[in-house]
């Protein structure tokens, strides 16, 4: 089992724009949306291997985390036992 999560950052700067853009429409959204954001990486930990993989086999594998009407999208890979995030999306996003 995954011990530690690592955010690339790519993926740091990722929260920050999702959260900036949703702050300045809905601040108590931005804050709902960064915890479960949050969550969403701190449950892999457990079941780290239960999202879809990519299919390219680069290992990388996305989870979905439903939030209003779409969702955001953890992109990330296991290495060894760290789970390293790669990007963060929302749904309705142009993809990365």
């Amino acid at each position: 089992m995954p011990g530690r999560i690592i955010w690339h950052r790519e993926a740091v700067l990722d929260q920050y724009r999702l959260f900036n853009h949703l702050k300045s429409i809905n601040p108590a959204a931005a804050r709902k949306a960064a915890a479960l954001i949050q969550q969403g990486a701190h449950s892999l930990q457990q079941w780290p291997n239960r999202c879809r993989p990519m299919g390219d086999g680069s290992g990388r594998r996305e989870l979905v985390i439903q939030f209003g009407s779409g969702a955001f999208v953890l992109r990330y890979v296991l290495d060894d036992d760290v789970i390293v995030v790669l990007r963060v999306w929302h749904s309705k996003e142009l993809h990365l």
